[in-house]
């Protein structure tokens, strides 16, 4: 029996989803969800390669168990759908645009669409980090951002550029330290990005560690290039605290801001703290936490010892226990991450383990935060969506986050110094 157009295509599209490698599959998938982010507007032109056969796939992969439609306007009006039912879908009349780079779960993308900014290219190469992008703001995040592949999708035009970028260091011995020295860093993509595009600002995140990074050096080549290789004015960064607007805390991140030449600007505030009073309750889970939160006693027991063979030797590492009315450390991937950042919750019924510990759980009431507890931590919106990935991931993708409320403020003088106002 010969088999009917329709029946062909989609064969032929099974074998592309079935035989292409994940992030090519990954890099169609978010061609056509940009697209449809951008549609109506001069952004989408840079997305529209291969539209069809992308949106085919990304038909037949999304919704394996409907029938297959003709590639038309209804297949169309599914994707700009998917794009839109979301907690956070792009806003309709927008002020300003600009792109998120090394983008991880999206906190400078929710801090600058609160102030009416739309994202018109985001890219993140985590895997899982993409999945929560993804659920929360309806599009597929490009990939490796040092691929010039990926680097032609960015669309021209966009006013800021956003990146919490990695700290690496630099080659510059017996050199100035300029442009070509940064190569092979993911900082030489960044700054290749805005020699490309040449936005009217920039906005960049990292550890506060950078600035005693290599004896200072690699700041100092990082606003070397900045300022007169790229000839942005950028004012001296600074280190700015989440717990100073309004998140319980005490995270200190370095952020450098830049402005074009045109832009005429000569000086830049960095926001002030809000004094407001916070605390740990303020976004402590409001029901019963389930008992895998909470320690073993052998467990805690092992974390009692640790930290007295660390206090014999004089140093003050170790587990911590944060109160009710205090602040929590930095929320941090790895190590001690999630043992410095203890918490007392007596609310707990069922001592029964339902993960595979040593030891009974404690009664002391003694647990770890949870995920949506970190998630306040760094002011993601409880409409955040985060079950879309394991605890483990989620963890992770908060530890590797911005403070959103810091980012916002930070983000707001910005636009009023290009004249934006939100």
């Amino acid at each position: 029996m010969k088999k009917s157009k329709v029946d062909f295509e989609v064969e032929e599209t099974l074998k592309i989803i079935r035989n292409d490698k994940y992030e090519n599959l990954k890099e169609r998938i978010a061609m056509i969800t940009h697209y449809a982010q951008n549609f109506g507007s001069d952004f989408s032109k840079k997305f529209k390669k291969g539209f069809k056969e992308n949106l085919k796939i990304y038909y037949l992969f999304n919704y394996p168990e409907i029938d297959y439609p003709k590639i038309s306007d209804k297949a169309l009006q599914q994707v700009l759908f998917d794009v839109n039912d979301v907690p956070f879908p792009p806003p309709k009349d927008y002020l300003f645009t600009f792109i998120d780079l090394f983008a991880g779960i999206g906190g400078f993308r929710i801090a600058l669409q609160n102030l009416g900014g739309k994202c018109v290219f985001t890219s993140e190469w985590d895997k899982e980090a993409q999945k929560t992008y993804r659920a929360n703001f309806g599009e597929q995040p490009f990939g490796d951002i040092t691929k010039d592949e990926t680097k032609k999708f960015i669309p021209n035009n966009f006013d800021i550029l956003c990146a919490g970028f990695p700290c690496q260091a630099f080659s510059i011995a017996g050199r100035k330290g300029g442009f070509n020295d940064t190569r092979g860093t993911l900082f030489f993509d960044v700054a290749e990005i805005i020699k490309r595009k040449k936005p009217k600002a920039f906005f960049l995140e990292n550890v506060k560690g950078l600035r005693n990074h290599d004896k200072g050096k690699t700041l100092e080549t990082i606003l070397n290039v900045l300022r007169n290789d790229l000839n942005y004015f950028v004012p001296e960064p600074e280190i700015i605290n989440a717990k100073d607007f309004g998140v319980p805390q005490n995270r200190e991140r370095i952020y450098i801001v830049g402005f074009r030449i045109d832009q005429n600007v000569s000086k830049f505030t960095y926001p002030k703290a809000i004094n407001k009073e916070v605390k740990f309750s303020d976004i402590k889970e409001k029901g019963v936490v389930s008992t895998k939160y909470y320690l073993s006693n052998q467990y805690l027991t092992t974390l009692e010892k640790h930290r007295a063979r660390h206090e014999s030797k004089g140093n003050g590492f170790g587990f911590e226990i944060i109160e009710d009315d205090g602040i929590a450390n930095a929320i941090v991937v790895g190590g001690m991450g999630k043992e410095r950042n203890l918490v007392y919750d007596h609310r707990i019924t069922d001592f029964n383990p339902v993960t595979h510990i040593k030891g009974e759980v404690n009664r002391e009431g003694i647990r770890k935060m949870t995920p949506r507890e970190w998630a306040r931590l760094q002011g993601f919106p409880d409409k955040f969506i985060i079950n879309c990935v394991a605890d483990a991931s989620a963890y992770k993708q908060f530890g590797n986050s911005v403070a959103v409320p810091a980012i916002q403020a930070t983000a707001e003088n910005i636009l009023k110094s290009i004249n934006i106002e939100s």
